[in-house]
């Protein structure tokens, strides 16, 4: 319930996109939303008013002489509670509107008319020629200079059978961006890179060690801090999860190969924080065979020889200007313990522990922060409302 106590003004223009935003619509009361819905008279030739009034649980508005406002005036009312205002789709024709300050029908009066503390936020959906057009470059640009923030457009098939830039963003992206409105740009001009999931050490082509780590804490942090403001890069060992959104994801499997991308990165750019919160293999099968491993007997047990994999965490925290670095600890016992050993160990200012078997593949944990001033507990919640709490301790120690 992430969006749980807002409400927002979702006005639809006119656009085939219409049909994503019944779909966001359901996302939005999900997500703990009120939804007011306001539509233009073209928004009613894609998607009847009836559709929006059953999904969003509110009477839909189209006029702005509309009676059942008690003073007559719409544009006013129903934006003065609102905590922000999404245009989706967001018509060629409306970003004019916006960019001029024309107002002729009640959404784009009632943008007008909002209180300058209200955010706008619009989703363009168009042909690719519209999008492309001069005209809308411009008048593009002049909405953003007027603090109104763009999401997307995308690049795709369009439905007119043409391909490129103008195509709506999808409605779960939609809605991501929404709730990231919503969070403190703690991280802002801030590069964080992060490491997540399993890594799998290769027995034969067919074979191999790894452990139980979903992946899901360390893809949630790098959500988080999106949401923050940062820009992110995760380098994740196989899971079964999406890249987060607005993420830049780099896709590896072995020790080796994970710490490897991890200094690529690092050589390549500036990297403000970096965070360990991958299930990294300290071991490798070194004798590890071409092909797959037969058995030829009951009694035939193969022989695996193991060298060290690298610290990827230390070597982190050893270079020159070395990021702030956050390592994780999975730990399957006397974890207060171990985990302010480790930390000391690592000689990195926080570490967050928790207890392996408890969390992996589980979309709840608990954390423990260990730092130099000894260690703080985050109470049991689930792994995205802990990813941003832990972004903001990084944050608070990053502006001191």
């Amino acid at each position: 319930m992430r969006l749980a106590g807002k409400k927002i003004v979702l006005g639809l223009t006119g656009g085939i996109a219409c049909y994503k935003v019944a779909e966001l619509t359901r996302g939005l009361t999900k997500a703990g939303a009120s939804v007011q819905v306001v539509m233009t008279p073209s928004a009613m030739q894609f998607i009847t008013p009836v559709t929006m009034q059953a999904l969003s649980g509110n009477t839909v508005y189209t006029d702005q002489w509309d009676a059942r406002i008690h003073n007559n005036m719409p544009h006013i009312d129903l934006t003065r509670d609102a905590d922000a205002i999404v245009i989706a789709p967001c018509s060629t024709d409306f970003i004019a509107k916006l960019a001029h300050g024309a107002c002729d029908d009640l959404l784009s009066t009632l943008c007008m008319a909002r209180p300058h503390h209200v955010p706008l936020l619009i989703a363009p959906a168009m042909n690719v020629e519209m999008w492309l057009n001069p005209a809308t470059q411009r008048n593009v640009a002049q909405v953003k200079a007027d603090g109104i923030q763009v999401l997307g457009p995308a690049a795709g098939e369009q439905a007119c059978g043409e391909v490129g830039m103008g195509r709506m963003l999808e409605a779960d992206q939609l809605l991501t961006e929404i709730i990231a409105s919503f969070q403190a740009k703690t991280l802002t001009g801030k590069s964080v890179l992060i490491t997540a999931g399993p890594t799998f050490e290769p027995i034969d082509p067919v074979r191999g060690l790894t452990n139980l780590s979903s992946g899901k804490m360390g893809y949630a942090i790098a959500q988080a801090a999106w949401e923050a403001g940062a820009d992110v890069t995760l380098i994740s060992g196989p899971t079964a999860l999406d890249t987060p959104y607005g993420v830049r994801r780099i896709t590896i499997q072995t020790a080796q190969q994970m710490h490897d991308s991890v200094m690529a990165e690092l050589a390549a750019r500036h990297q403000s924080v970096f965070v360990a919160v991958a299930a990294v293999a300290d071991w490798r099968v070194a004798n590890a065979s071409p092909q797959k491993i037969k058995k030829t007997s009951d009694n035939d047990t193969p022989q695996l020889q193991f060298a060290q994999n690298p610290d990827i965490l230390a070597s982190v925290a050893a270079l020159t200007n070395a990021p702030f670095c956050v390592g994780f600890a999975a730990e399957s016992e006397n974890l207060l313990e171990y985990g302010t050993a480790k930390r000391a160990k690592k000689n990195v200012p926080l570490l967050v522990g928790n207890i392996g078997h408890h969390t992996f593949g589980k979309d709840e944990n608990e954390l423990i922060l260990f730092d130099a001033k000894g260690h703080t507990t985050l109470p049991r919640a689930d792994k995205q409302t802990l990813a941003h709490r832990l972004i903001q301790e990084i944050s608070r120690r990053l502006s001191k």
